[in-house]
């Protein structure tokens, strides 16, 4: 299994230690469920303002709107994406493996009920479901599943102590939830002040953000994580040593710093060591480690403050992961820039861009994910597709062979959204049930095993 989480293997330089999950929403009312997908993706749905007047948007049931609906993310979805995933056939596993010990990976679980939203990160998923309950399983060192432990677990285990959970976000070591009447909570490692509230130490259940009100949407990074108010500003804490808190410093805060000159966001994503931001002119702009060319401003050169993306003037939701950063566009189409050694910016080609660049046969997309080195989309024709490295099987296409162009997903017919961790990806389904494949080393799948690699779709068990 490959070396996790250990900080202790952190490189300042920006090591490729692990996908960051990028949950890139759209601005909605506090009244409706902001449908999110994490593990870096982006979703446009159920928002209610997250791009101007003139650009495709989404309604509350999913529906697109032709002339003006409205576009959310979480991951990345779009109109006519339900929060959440696609179909997926119960592949056989490449390799299967047994419960760990005390882990709550019981012969039977009990059906917890429709999903709303899947959220993959680093080793570890998470689901919000239509009671508003949270729930995690997979990698749980630092506490990232917020049941109370440091246990792992193949099944998923109930998050305690969340009031009224309308989004969860994952993180690379760290779990974070936005609550009904605009406040925030995490959980999970702490060390760089990335829970937010104040201090640097772990917690194994949900701790809340010091002085954040008003929040409609989160993302969350390695070690960092942000936050998109209602007011169109963006907050953001934890690890800055890239600049990716947007402050104009490099110094770490363990407390919400505001993100200078943004005022008008209406969707986020972080990447390991990155953040952007979708604006409600539909430009992007985003901030922080620049050493792949993930910021899309046609140069390598960090910024600690915020700057345009190239040509971008239509971008409805945005996912960023370890070195690339991918945005759906008002046509539905997908771009993607920066680090592409497995092809996982889909432009067939193993070079890197540093601007946008579109990706080759896809269209109608309404969710987009992206993890450490690879890239997952869903179209509205409810198919799913991921490309880039595939050593884990995280395509999903029943091979291990990286493609430099999406490949499709098998057995994926009703693709609502898409998330991806670092070497697993996800689909939320039409009837909110969920599928998982790729790694599995910790549980990470939900289906009640705990090592080896699917290749294909598996069901969560319980959801």
């Amino acid at each position: 299994m490959r070396s996790l989480l250990g900080l202790g293997n952190r490189t300042h330089a920006g090591a490729r230690l692990q996908g960051a999950r990028a949950a890139a929403t759209g601005r909605i009312g506090r009244s409706k469920a902001l449908i999110l997908i994490a593990g870096t993706s982006c979703s446009l749905y159920w928002l209610s303002a997250c791009a101007s007047d003139d650009k495709p948007v989404l309604n509350p049931t999913g529906g697109a709107s032709s002339t003006g609906g409205r576009v959310g993310a979480g991951g990345a979805h779009l109109a006519g994406a339900s929060a959440g995933g696609a179909t997926g056939s119960s592949g056989a596993p490449a390799s299967a493996g047994a419960n760990n010990a005390g882990e709550g990976g019981a012969s039977e679980v009990t059906s917890f009920g429709p999903a709303l939203q899947v959220s993959a990160s680093g080793f570890q998923t998470c689901a919000l479901l239509e009671d508003h309950s949270a729930y995690c399983w997979g990698y749980n060192l630092h506490g990232e599943l917020g049941n109370g432990s440091k246990v792992n677990s193949s099944v998923p285990s109930l998050v305690t102590g969340l009031s009224s959970p309308t989004a969860i976000i994952g993180a690379g070591i760290h779990t974070c939830a936005v609550l009904d009447g605009g406040s925030a909570q995490c959980w999970g490692g702490n060390i760089d002040g990335q829970l937010g509230d104040g201090t640097f130490t772990n917690s194994v259940v949900p701790v809340t953000v010091s002085g954040l009100s008003g929040v409609i949407a989160m993302a969350g990074g390695f070690l960092h994580t942000c936050a998109l108010l209602e007011d169109g500003s963006v907050r953001c804490w934890g690890y800055n040593y890239h600049g990716q808190l947007g402050d104009g410093t490099e110094t770490n805060s363990a407390v919400p710093v505001a993100v200078l000159g943004i005022t008008n966001a209406v969707a986020i994503a972080a990447g390991t060591y990155h953040t952007c931001a979708v604006l409600s002119t539909g430009a992007v702009q985003c901030w922080g480690n620049n050493v792949d060319a993930q910021l899309g401003t046609g140069n390598r050169t960090n910024t600690s403050v915020p700057l345009n993306v190239v040509g971008l003037s239509n971008a409805v939701a945005i996912a960023a992961g370890y070195g690339h950063t991918c945005a759906i566009l008002a046509d539905q189409s997908l771009t993607c820039w920066g680090y592409n050694n497995y092809g996982q910016l889909g432009i067939d080609s193993l070079a890197d861009s540093a601007v946008p660049a579109a990706v080759a046969g896809v269209s109608s997309v309404v969710s987009v994910a992206t993890g450490q080195f690879h890239t997952c989309a869903a179209s509205s024709d409810g198919s799913a597709a991921c490309w880039g490295n595939n050593n884990s099987g995280q395509l999903g296409n029943g091979s291990t062979q990286a493609s430099g162009v999406p490949a499709a997903v098998a057995g994926i017919t009703d693709a609502q959204a898409v998330s991806v961790g670092e070497f697993h990806s996800c689909a939320r389904l039409n009837d909110g049930s969920l599928r998982c494949w790729g790694e599995n080393g910790y549980g990470e799948l939900g289906n009640g095993k705990s090592s080896g690699f699917v290749t294909t779709p598996v069901e969560v068990r319980g959801l």
